[in-house]
């Protein structure tokens, strides 16, 4: 199973873009060469932008590109996107509906040692508030670069998570659609869906309840907006339980998204599998997966407890 960094696939998209759009620019605040936009400054400096440790300004500045009608791309880590810039996000930028596109990496708890303070697990929930925000979380490197595509079609606002380390490609993925999730697997016992690099994680949790017997469904909720709200509510109709997987607090992101579809339902039972109330920490990507109760294991456990019920 081929290993890819999400951040590489989108340096280089956004060279196979610049290259076909002459106003397409691209903001970063000083992380570069983790974000990847160092691949396009290379190859057109005269549309790269460096701001610094500014990251509201560069937000402010990218209103001001995306008004002279360009095509902005805005790059930093998640938690400075979000969080540090919310405000020239929500009021600059989602108010005016203004065409740019921010692909923000570092998304997430596998960032590891970097720690709490740049574990971004609340971005998608703040992005969420906010109207005329489309989101969405790809599942691997491939699935990178077609959300930078859907993103430079589609007019307005969007969000892109990225992750930190390298993860593996899923195979056999239905075509990417932007605002439809893909069925990874089928099955009529129990619904899981998850997003980015949780789907991973999920599929070695269903391919072992294969072996048990036990027929999962699984989603992969690219799109967390617009949602895919009608492959929602089928699952949750034909499946007797929903366990919902995210590398976020279960507050506000894609568990909260299940959450407000299906309510209502109260034949269906929904168990989160996520952040629950806690920051981040300094550790290797895979114990932080495990000290958070984000594994394989968790959700096969999730899936049997439904069962069980």
């Amino acid at each position: 199973m081929e290993l890819l960094y999400q951040r590489d696939i989108y340096g280089q998209t956004l060279v196979e873009l610049g290259k076909k759009d002459k106003d397409i620019v691209v903001l970063d605040a000083d992380l570069s060469s983790s974000t990847r936009t160092s691949m396009f400054a290379k190859e057109f400096p005269e549309r790269f932008f460096n701001f610094g440790v500014a990251e509201q300004n560069m937000m402010a500045t990218a209103a001001g590109l995306a008004s002279c009608n360009k095509i902005v791309f805005v790059s930093t880590f998640a938690m400075f996107a979000t969080a540090r810039a919310w405000d020239q996000v929500r009021n600059t930028i989602c108010y005016n509906n203004f065409n740019i596109k921010i692909v923000a990496s570092h998304g997430g708890i596998t960032v590891g040692p970097d720690g709490s303070s740049h574990q971004a697990l609340e971005d998608i929930g703040l992005m969420r508030l906010i109207p005329n925000m489309n989101i969405i979380v790809p599942c691997d490197g491939p699935q990178t670069r077609d959300a930078i595509l859907s993103a430079y079609e589609n007019p307005g606002p969007f969000y892109i998570r990225l992750g930190r380390p390298k993860v593996p490609t899923i195979e056999k993925k239905d075509k990417f659609k932007f605002g439809r999730a893909q069925i990874i697997t089928e099955g009529s016992d129990v619904t899981v869906i998850a997003c980015g690099v949780m789907v991973y994680q999920a599929l070695l949790a269903v391919k072992n309840l294969l072996n048990k017997g036990i027929k999962v469904r699984l989603i992969n909720m690219h799109t967390i907006r617009p949602l895919d709200k009608e492959t929602i509510l089928n699952s949750a109709k034909q499946t007797k339980g929903i366990v919902v997987c995210e590398e976020h607090t279960v507050i506000g992101g894609l568990a909260s998204c299940v959450d407000e579809v299906v309510v209502g339902d109260s034949f269906n039972r929904i168990l989160h599998i996520g952040i629950k109330e806690r920051f981040g920490q300094s550790g290797e990507p895979e114990d932080l997966l495990e000290e958070y109760n984000l594994t394989s294991s968790d959700i096969e456990k999730a899936v049997l407890s439904i069962l069980d019920k």
